[in-house]
């Protein structure tokens, strides 16, 4: 088990904490002033925000925490209870990497995803691996989110390597 990964486990912070300290916020970064993604095309601020985002929107570090801890709470850790028979059973090291997996592709995604249906059946190992699947963007590999799905870089935990850390 990596450093961070076990720095991560042993934090004692609850899953969406867990989930928004150690891998969410760090990948997504954070922007204050909202702005125009242009490969979304759509306006986003704080953590990757874009529900509600206008043109001039501000916030303060702060905020922007409280509005991701708040809509991975609500809009993508409760779905996943939904949609995933035994979400809450799993290791929160399966759960925090399935909620981040979940925040940057979609919950729809996510749910539907051979993950979903491998942590309901309680192979966590090869929900962790199947997570991974997750690294192209219009066909193709992007080394960024091959990371995220993996083993992360040198300032950032990699979903696989906190999943697995918890098994």
């Amino acid at each position: 088990m990596s450093r961070r990964a076990k720095t991560a486990l042993a934090s004692g912070l609850g899953l969406v904490a867990l989930t928004a300290t150690f891998m969410t916020a760090p990948w997504e970064g954070n922007e204050n002033l909202a702005y125009y993604d242009r490969l979304g095309k759509v306006w986003t601020v704080c953590f990757g925000e874009t529900k509600g985002v206008k043109p001039g929107d501000r916030y303060t570090d702060e905020e922007c925490l409280r509005k991701l801890y708040t809509r991975l709470e609500y809009d993508f850790r409760r779905p996943l209870q939904k949609c995933i028979r035994e979400f809450d059973a799993a290791p929160v090291s399966v759960q925090a990497s399935m909620l981040d997996l979940s925040y940057n592709v979609g919950v729809g995604a996510a749910c539907n995803s051979t993950a979903a249906r491998l942590i309901a059946t309680g192979d966590m190992r090869g929900a962790c691996y199947a997570m991974t699947r997750f690294n192209r963007a219009g066909g193709k590999i992007i080394e960024g989110l091959k990371r995220r799905r993996e083993y992360g870089d040198a300032n950032r935990i990699g979903e696989l390597e906190l999943c697995l850390a918890g098994l």
